[in-house]
């Protein structure tokens, strides 16, 4: 570890982000002069991780040996000139800030073996995974690459940072589509909030394999707790190995994972409208509270700069062509649309940004129609009524009465996770042991005292297990569907929500009237003989 201070009471002011920055850079350049440096902080979408300010502290340190400084973009559109001043501040030439090109700029630079990727995801995808990096960063010969970011859940990867910046952020459009699916069909709810899991099993393959002793990658991690309404720096974690995520992982669950005592009949979440223009990015209003939301219930996304839904003109034709339906139906579509194929990150999306009808979706935009809205599966809301009944400048964080109605707000969707500790099993044995980072297991590898700590974030990382009958024949008909991509699962059937892998609930709405033919007849496809099985995917490569 190059340099490390956090707690979860800790206020890191700029001055001692400074002197954690300079102390890290220092232990550097005793080991060796850096000359051409390279700076991958996150775009804007990341406004408040502080991401912009440790950038300049990187460049004041650096000077002319800066020689480029890439936002890892991974499939939003480039930042204007006015996102990077607001970001970055006026004091860094423009000229050193580069584009990445995701789907064109990029280079493979191994590969991750089907059977570890199949492995990984217990069965669901039989595919190798590329990985991918920005050409610049694989092949501009510079001897420092410092990745800057904020560790917070992320519905994607467990838990956001570290080699997702480089992978995902500045990777390429194989790598992130499949990264995407695996994350989607192991099931959301089973990696957000985790720092182990199949995807970043995954990564740490690439990373160990095909970025070791050839890109000198130092990691600057920050964690960022909402306190009242104002965003406070927890920790600040630097270091060129994994122990730095290790740690901040930690510690953002104790400080951005919140358990609720009941679940939550009405959620109100503002979308704030410097970081987020499209359903893509806002949908994170619906990743991160929906394990708090009851049966019936309702999130309100308060939305006033959404003007599309992908940030990408390709992807947001897609997800206007397909909507954000349930689970199987996506399935289905996948073996039908060529679009959907070939962009299977916005699969994954579509699949992340449904409730799979457990509670209901209304969308308020700024710059969106009510039939746009309407036509990808969202209830339409209108936004100026919404905020004239639910004032986001007078709604504290939490619980508020508004008309007589409770109902729970969140101002910052993107910087927690909020969850019912009814959905959790309290146990000590599960996922834990099968490698899932818990606080505790965090603690043990790299030695913090302060992963150790006890409360929320140490009993959601423990086992999370469905609660609702019907689980087990529910999951029956999901393994069923666990192909090249491809899948006979019946639309009409009840899923697992989010994600065919499933999460801590089972969607269970059917389940009790589905026969006892169906319930033989998925038991049977389940454990149809190997060797049938293998006939089946050599039919496929014919």
């Amino acid at each position: 570890m190059l340099a490390e201070a956090g707690s979860e009471t800790a206020e890191l002011s700029s001055a001692e982000l400074r002197a954690l920055v300079c102390d890290a850079l220092g232990k550097l350049e005793k080991v060796k002069e850096r000359k051409k440096v390279l700076i991958l902080p996150p775009d804007h979408t990341r406004l408040h991780s502080r991401a912009g300010e440790l950038t300049r502290m990187v460049y004041e340190y650096y000077g002319s040996y800066v020689a480029d400084i890439m936002p890892a973009l991974g499939t939003h559109k480039p930042m204007t000139d006015e996102q990077l001043s607001g970001m970055f501040g006026t004091y860094i030439p423009k000229s050193l800030f580069r584009v990445h090109d995701w789907r064109n700029d990029v280079v493979q630079v191994g590969e991750v073996p089907q059977s570890l990727v199949e492995s990984a995801s217990e069965g669901k995808v039989k595919e190798p995974w590329p990985a991918q990096l920005n050409k610049l960063v694989w092949e501009g010969g510079h001897d420092l690459v410092i990745s800057i970011g904020q560790v917070v859940p992320h519905e994607v990867m467990g838990m956001a940072n570290y080699n997702k910046n480089l992978f995902v952020g500045v990777g390429g459009p194989e790598a992130i589509h499949l990264s995407h699916f695996v994350g989607a069909v192991y099931g959301m709810e089973r990696m957000m909030g985790r720092a182990d899991n199949p995807l970043r099993k995954i990564l740490d393959y690439a990373t160990e394999h095909f970025l070791k002793g050839k890109l000198p990658v130092v990691y600057m991690h920050t964690v960022i707790a909402n306190q009242g309404g104002e965003l406070v720096t927890r920790g600040l974690y630097i270091s060129e190995e994994r122990d730095c995520f290790e740690k901040a992982a930690a510690l953002s669950l104790r400080v951005n994972f919140q358990l609720l005592d009941e679940p939550i009949a009405k959620v109100v979440a503002f979308l704030d409208p410097d970081e987020f223009t499209s359903t893509w990015l806002g949908n994170k209003s619906i990743y991160r509270t929906r394990m708090a939301i009851a049966d019936g219930g309702e999130l309100i996304v308060l939305a006033p700069a959404v003007e599309k839904f992908g940030e990408d003109a390709e992807i947001d034709a897609v997800i206007r062509e397909h909507g954000y339906r349930s689970t199987p139906e996506i399935m289905r579509f996948l073996e039908n649309s060529r679009s959907l194929m070939r962009n299977l990150s916005a699969a994954a999306h579509l699949i992340h940004g449904t409730s799979e009808g457990r509670f209901k979706i209304t969308y308020c935009p700024g710059k969106l129609s009510k039939e746009e809205v309407e036509s990808v599966g969202y209830s339409y809301g209108d936004l100026d009524a919404m905020m004239k009944k639910y004032d986001p400048t007078q709604l504290k964080d939490g619980f508020n009465m508004v008309d007589g109605e409770k109902i729970f707000f969140v101002s910052k969707p993107a910087l927690g996770l909020w969850g019912y500790k009814g959905r959790f099993d309290h146990g000590d044995d599960g996922a834990a042991a099968e490698g899932t980072t818990t606080a505790e297991g965090a603690a043990a590898k790299g030695g913090s005292k302060a992963a150790q700590g006890e409360g929320a974030a140490a009993v959601a990382t423990k086992t999370i297990e469905t609660t609702s009958e019907g689980t087990a024949a529910g999951a029956k008909a999901i393994e069923a569907a666990a192909t090249r991509f491809s899948s006979s699962m019946d639309a009409s059937k009840p899923s697992a929500d989010a994600g065919i892998g499933g999460g801590p609930f089972q969607h269970s709405s059917g389940l009790e009237d589905e026969s006892e033919k169906e319930r033989q007849e998925d038991a049977k496809d389940a454990a149809e003989p190997a060797v049938k099985k293998q006939k089946t995917e050599t039919s496929e490569h014919d």
